[in-house]
């Protein structure tokens, strides 16, 4: 098992959230921001800094992506409103500090993939967000949260555009693997 708990306890030391209640899922469901909230402005250095410290975390926590990915957006100026969603992902965090990723000898080596997206998830330019997770014996390998690059027209659309990412993704781990496993035998 691959696990950050001492880093994220330590990043919740850093936002004062240590001992703090917690939560059961990393954000709201329906949880809709945008940049053009008009709560007041938050602490531009506290946020960017917390929000790189979770960026790093996302590297054994597939489940926080998604939430990090779209706090991620609100950078240059975040406000109040960007801050709660933050320390709603940190709560989620102090309830989960030993989740991490867990690989076991002996799998099958079968890749699976799993992508879904929103429509329209991005209140100021109407984009949606792809999320592409694939699986390596039943453990993760690969995970991604990304808006997409073109505004899509129908939910359709937007599947197609997710199932795509998934598919040149996954043509790329399947050829490394193929690779991988003929170079064993060799």
């Amino acid at each position: 098992t691959i696990n950050q708990e001492s880093y994220a306890e330590k990043l919740l030391d850093k936002a004062g959230m240590a001992g703090c209640n917690t939560s059961h899922v990393p954000l709201e469901p329906n949880c809709k921001l945008s940049k053009a909230s008009s709560a007041p402005l938050a602490d531009a250095t506290l946020y960017r800094s917390i929000i790189g410290s979770l960026r790093y975390l996302v590297h054994t926590r597939p489940d926080i992506t998604y939430a990090v990915g779209l706090t991620s957006r609100f950078m240059e100026a975040p406000t109040s409103e960007h801050f709660a969603t933050v320390k709603h992902i940190l709560r989620y965090i102090a309830g989960t500090l030993t989740v991490g990723c867990t690989y076991r000898r002996g799998d099958r080596l079968e890749l699976e993939v799993y992508s879904d997206s929103d429509m329209a998830g991005d209140l100021d330019d109407g984009k949606s967000t792809s999320g592409v997770i694939f699986f390596l014996g039943g453990s993760p390998i690969s995970w991604q949260s990304q808006k997409q690059r073109v505004v899509a027209l129908s939910s359709c659309e937007v599947e197609d555009i997710a199932g795509s990412t998934a598919a040149c993704q996954g043509i790329w781990l399947a050829r490394m693997r193929g690779e991988l496993l003929n170079q064993g035998t060799k």
